[in-house]
């Protein structure tokens, strides 16, 4: 069972003493691996008694890591964070039901949910500690200069550029999910019906698509002033209609980056490459880097 199918099943068992505490092992997990449990008991303000039945439920309900060394300490795990995160969304009105999932990934999860007014929305919960730790500060540039931080705090810091990047780009039209909320790890966003462009054997007309996914590289770089940095045939939904959604946004930089041109190459190469090794479809980088920075 996976955490988020923990996490949805345990959601309505918990009380708000419970919340209390997995918040208050969040807070002190910046300065202890494991949060001993005399530290739970006095920022909880609850009485010990009290803690310790809510850690006997929260690690009974698969919520918690608990270590038994010189003390008794404790951690969250992705489904205690899924809890905290659920909880947030549930209390703005945002979420009220889970689904289906819609992709899982080394990086993250996306279930289908429904909000209280019946729409459905795409939930995108981030899971960094799915790669090697040395693996993701090489990829994840904001995060390569810190030298402490946790899987959580990580999958957190993705989730805010993730949802600050379709901020920027949803405004100017370009073809992603519309961004709704976020807390913590998790993103909330318009429905992504389709699949990876990576997985069609044939397309209807790649030419076609290829020209919208390059429209869409230059509307980010002209209008947005952004630039994806990840972008390649796994990260692009092509939807029933045959038009394209660009997913994936924690990596995005903006045009005053010292390395903006590499990654608008890269981003660029790697469509290109694509296209023709699965479509025949010749283009030329230069010319298409030239047509994305034109005016």
């Amino acid at each position: 069972m996976s955490a988020v199918d923990i996490a949805v099943r345990t959601y309505k068992k918990l009380e708000p003493e419970d919340f209390r505490v997995l918040h208050t092992i969040e807070v002190e997990m910046s300065r202890h691996r494991y949060v001993p449990e005399d530290v739970i008991v006095r920022e909880s303000k609850l009485p010990e008694k009290e803690v310790k039945y809510r850690l006997s439920r929260l690690d009974e309900f698969k919520l918690l890591y608990r270590w038994v060394g010189t003390y008794t300490g404790y951690s969250l795990n992705m489904a205690g964070y899924d809890c905290l995160a659920i909880n947030v969304l549930v209390k703005k009105g945002i979420l009220e039901a889970f689904g289906k999932p819609l992709g899982v990934g080394k990086e993250a999860d996306v279930y289908d949910a429904l909000t209280p007014s019946g729409e459905r929305v795409a939930v995108k919960m981030h899971r960094l500690g799915r790669t090697s730790f040395r693996q993701t500060r090489r990829v994840r540039g904001y995060i390569a200069y810190r030298r402490h931080i946790s899987w959580l705090y990580q999958s957190r810091l993705a989730a805010e550029r993730e949802f600050e990047a379709l901020n920027i780009v949803f405004r100017f039209g370009v073809a992603v999910p519309k961004p709704i909320s976020q807390n913590r790890h998790v993103v909330v966003m318009g429905m992504i019906e389709g699949d990876e462009l990576s997985r069609f054997p044939e397309l209807q007309d790649p030419e076609n698509i290829l020209d919208e996914i390059i429209q869409n590289v230059r509307k980010c770089y002209r209008e947005a002033k952004v630039i994806h940095a990840d972008l390649s045939e796994y990260n692009v939904i092509v939807k029933p209609d045959w038009h394209i959604l660009i997913i994936d946004w924690p990596q995005y930089v903006t045009l005053n980056h010292p390395n903006a041109d590499y990654y608008l190459r890269r981003d660029v190469w790697n469509i290109l490459r694509f296209f023709h090794r699965k479509f025949k479809i010749e283009k030329n980088v230069d010319d298409i880097i030239k047509f994305v920075k034109s005016a």
